[in-house]
Parts: structure tokens; C-alpha cells; sequence
């Protein structure tokens, strides 16, 4: 059975002997600590470190003994090594061909810097989004383009699916909520209103809010988290799986096979669901206003036609194919750029909802200025 670690310390020709005995392996060395720490502080003129009845000696147990020796010159010591046999020499010499200083400690950042930083990477970044989603724009709308020139190289199967998904299926969710919001917004309304004596002017509020603004927001938002996160781990998934590279190397191109028919199907079924949207919608506060306002359905109707314009419904219906193609580009281009790994589909999902809702948003407040300005 192996020794177990020992340091030993005797007087020896004017000088100190430092005698290692034992075990010095990676399992025996716990104990050692404070002992060669404290040899490590001593301030020595001389010092023998007899090796002979070290073994097994270990990688841990050599660079232990070196990292000894390099404290003691530290202070000045002259450090003899005697006794080593050939294999402990070999690993004490490549303890000290490996014996690197730490990397310097980085200096503290100024909180200041640190933000002004954070803000410039995330500026760059932001720049370098926006062009590849304006390089991805183009290279969108030159395929559908070629596509309309050359109607065969569109897929009608995979298109009438994505209006399936994105449309039919959609119109629970988008009916519901669109319901909801109408009869809230009569109800706060109404509240308001009553203050002043104006509970009549209850519908115009609904019908106008609804029809320009409310239906066409709600169901862009639904359809972005729907199916703009739908489209983007579709093909993400894809992309993880090298179905993408596969169709590349048989000759497809991704752009028409996987993007055009998303694309196309949502801008083709946004008008379809705004236009559901506004009518659920004005349902809704209709059902407010006839149950709390004590209007009958006939008195609505004719409010409702006097309180609005043809041009207030189409504000609604042009703004809809614009928030589908933002949605479904944006929803297609994160998922093309996903890497190959699933934590990537998730951030990049993430970030497909995000930026085509804060796109949708930014466009329709856009829009609903230049229509105010042109009196439409």
C-alpha cells in the first residue's frame, strides 16, 4: 500500500531540505494545501527539494511541487530538485513548460460606456436586420413577379393549403376577439359618453374605431402570432432538418416552393378576415349598445349608416394586404434563417412575432396619418 503525502522539513548543510514522501497524486493532495502554502510564504536563502521517495507521482502532484518551487524563487530562494528519477524529472519539466500567467483581469467598463455600447451593437444590429429584410423583400417580390408572369410556376396545391391554415382556420380566434373588443369598446364608450349626454354617439365611436382602425389591428396581431410564428418554424424546422439544402441540390427553389405560396395565400385571405373582423366587431357593440342603450337593432342600422362612409371600410381593406405581406415575409425570412439547431427556432420565431407586430404597428400608425392628411 502507497504512502500517503508527507512534507518533511530538516536543516541540511547551511540550508533547508524539504523531503516530499509518498503519494503525490491528484487524490492525496487535499491535505497538503496549507502545508506548502506555508512553505510557500517562508523567506529562504536556499532550499533542497529531495524527490527520491516521491511516487506515484501524478500531473496534479507535479504541478503542485512546481507551483511550489515557482513561489520560493519568487522571493528570491535558490531551489534545488534532487532524487527525481526520470518519469517525476519528465513531468516537473512539462509543469514548467505549461506554467502560463492568467490573463490580466479586464478592466471594470464605466456603467455609462457599457450602456452606449449595448446601445450601438444593438443599433448595428437593427441596421443589419433591416437589410436583409429589404434584401429579402426584393428577392420576394421578383418571384412573384415571375410568377405571375409564368402562372405555371406557381403551386395552387401548397397555395389553397396556406389559405386553408391561415384564413378558414384562423376565423374562431379572430371572430371571437374581434367580438370581445367591439362590445368592450361600446361599453367604455358608452360610459364616457354618458357623462356629456352623447350615449348615441355610442355607434360612432364602434363603427368608426372598428372599421378603420380596430378590426384590421386585431386581426393583423392574431395573424402575426398565429400564423407569422407558424411560417417561421415550418421552414425553420426545415432548415434544421437539410430538407432546404436537399431542394436546393434537386433544383427547387425555396423562394418559390416554401415562401411564394405563404406570401401569397395570407395577402389573398386578409381582406377575407378583416372584413369578417369588422363585421364581428360591430356585432359586438351592437349587442352593447342594444342591451345597455336600450337601442333597437333598426335604430343601430341607421346610425351606423349615417356615422360612417364607404371610404371609412376600405381604410380597413387597404390596409390588409400590407400587414399580410409584412407578416408573411418577416414570418419566411426568420425561419430561413434559423441555423441548425431547435434553440434557434424558438428565437427565431420569437423574434418573427415580435418584428411583425412592431412592424404592423409602425405601418398602421403610418397610414392612419396619410389618410388623415389626404381627408380619406
Amino acid at each position: 500500500m502507497a504512502q500517503q503525502a508527507k512534507l518533511l522539513l530538516s536543516e541540511s548543510d547551511g540550508g533547508i531540505q524539504a523531503s516530499f514522501l509518498g503519494t503525490w497524486t491528484t487524490r492525496s493532495l487535499g491535505p497538503m494545501s496549507a502545508e506548502l502554502s506555508a512553505l510557500s510564504g517562508q523567506t529562504l536563502k536556499s532550499i533542497v527539494f529531495d524527490l527520491s521517495a516521491t511516487w506515484p507521482l501524478d500531473s496534479a502532484g507535479a504541478w503542485v511541487i512546481h507551483r511550489t518551487r515557482r513561489d520560493l524563487e519568487a522571493t528570491g530562494a535558490e531551489v534545488i530538485l534532487a532524487g527525481a528519477n526520470p518519469a517525476a524529472t519528465q513531468l516537473l519539466e512539462a509543469a514548467a513548460r505549461h506554467d502560463r500567467p492568467p490573463p490580466p483581469k479586464p478592466p471594470r467598463a464605466n456603467s455609462f460606456v457599457a450602456v452606449l455600447e449595448r446601445l450601438g451593437r444593438g443599433t448595428i444590429e437593427a441596421a443589419r436586420e433591416a437589410r436583409d429584410l429589404t434584401s429579402f423583400l426584393g428577392q420576394t417580390v421578383v418571384v412573384l413577379l415571375r410568377s405571375f408572369i409564368q402562372p405555371r410556376r406557381i403551386r395552387f396545391t401548397a397555395l389553397v393549403a396556406q389559405m386553408e391554415q391561415t384564413g378558414l382556420n384562423a376565423l374562431p380566434i379572430v371572430g371571437l376577439i374581434s367580438f370581445l373588443v367591439g362590445l368592450v369598446l361600446a361599453y367604455q364608450g358608452a360610459d364616457q359618453l354618458s357623462r356629456f349626454g352623447a350615449q348615441v354617439f355610442t355607434v360612432n365611436l364602434v363603427a368608426i374605431g372598428v372599421l378603420r382602425e380596430m378590426g384590421i389591428l386585431l386581426t393583423a396581431i392574431i395573424v402575426a402570432g398565429r400564423s407569422g410564428s407558424a411560417f417561421t418554424a415550418q421552414i425553420g424546422t426545415m432548415k434544421v432538418n437539410e430538407e432546404i439544402d436537399a431542394m436546393r441540390t434537386i433544383g427547387l427553389d425555396p423562394m418559390e416552393v416554401l415562401v411564394l405560396p405563404r406570401v401569397l395565400g395570407l395577402i389573398l385571405v386578409m381582406p377575407l378576415l378583416t372584413f369578417y373582423a369588422d363585421i364581428m366587431g360591430l356585432m359586438g357593440g351592437a349587442v352593447m349598445v342594444i342591451f345597455s342603450l336600450d337601442f333597437s337593432l333598426t335604430q343601430f342600422l341607421r346610425q351606423l349608416s349615417e356615422a360612417t362612409k364607404l371610404q371609412d371600410f376600405w381604410v380597413g381593406m387597404i390596409k390588409a394586404p400590407l400587414f399580410a405581406a409584412i407578416i408573411a415575409i418577416v414570418g419566411c425570412f426568420e425561419g430561413l434563417r434559423v441555423s441548425r439547431s431547435a434553440e434557434s427556432v424558438g428565437r427565431q420565431t420569437t423574434r418573427a412575432v415580435v418584428e411583425a407586430i412592431f412592424l404592423v404597428i409602425v405601418l398602421d400608425a403610418l397610414l392612419s396619418i396619410f389618410f388623415t392628411t389626404i381627408g380619406f
